[in-house]
């Protein structure tokens, strides 16, 4: 199912955020969105995954207006991991995991055989099984982000939205979220600051600045040095990766001229 972002725009306080922002998320493909702190990138995510009605502009899934869906409707189609997730609730990790199936349980229906089945993958996939009956309270940052993302696939949406799904993970398990987010077939939007990592995880980027998509593309199409030294304001040598050939950011040291170190 395709996910479309048509000429979105958010203001907040009399302060426009997100302006006018159209991008098409391919049924599929993984499509990452990046930009410097403060260039509109969780404010566009939010909108996606409605828990901010945009001033201007529509996201449509499956062709459908996301704001027309009933809940229901719209969480079977659509999953997400949020920048800064509630977990202070004390349920354990099975708990919270089996809060995914949520929108495929009418009523006070309990969990079935598959359900549970369901979720049982997700933790195994996540590298969080073992953790099934310890508190997320007692869990490390790391270990409760891998959990979020269970949830999130427990879900089985057409559609996952992720706002910096690799925080507090170590490069063992950015690698492997990263490699299973390609797995899945599902299509997926994805807020990343790492640019290396967007190069290797993503079919298309978008490049946010002041609210605005600046650039859209490829990785390669996209990360120049030209452009990153523009809107990131750092210099990098771009070469190829020598296994894989997606591009490889490396940066100097050196501030730009006219910028302070």
């Amino acid at each position: 199912m395709d996910l479309r972002v048509d000429r979105l725009s958010v203001t907040l306080d009399g302060a426009r955020i997100v302006r006018e922002l159209s991008l098409d998320v391919p049924e599929g493909l993984i499509v990452g969105l990046v930009g410097p702190n403060g260039s509109g990138k969780s404010t566009a995510l939010r909108c996606v995954y409605r828990a901010l009605r945009p001033s201007g502009g529509v996201v449509r899934i499956g062709g459908d207006d996301l704001l027309a869906l009933r809940p229901r409707e719209g969480a079977r189609r659509i999953a997400a991991l949020t920048q800064e997730p509630a977990t202070d609730i004390d349920f354990t990790v099975a708990e919270l995991v089996a809060l995914g199936r949520a929108p495929h349980l009418p009523g006070n229906r309990r969990l079935g055989e598959r359900d549970r089945e369901v979720c049982r993958e997700a933790m195994d996939r996540l590298d969080v099984l073992h953790l099934a009956g310890r508190s997320v309270r007692a869990l490390s940052g790391g270990e409760r982000q891998r959990v979020l993302v269970a949830r999130a696939l427990a879900q089985e949406p057409r559609v996952l939205v992720l706002d910096e799904p690799t925080n507090h993970l170590d490069v063992r398990h950015q690698i492997r979220l990263l490699s299973l987010l390609r797995r899945t077939g599902r299509t997926v939007l994805v807020v990343l600051h790492d640019l290396n990592l967007a190069a290797a995880a993503c079919d298309r980027i978008g490049v946010l600045r002041g609210g605005a998509l600046a650039a859209s593309g490829t990785p390669a199409e996209v990360l120049t040095e030209a452009l990153v030294a523009d809107v990131f304001g750092v210099k990098a040598v771009i070469t190829a990766h020598p296994v894989t050939g997606d591009p490889r950011l490396l940066y100097s040291l050196d501030p730009l001229e006219g910028t302070t170190p």
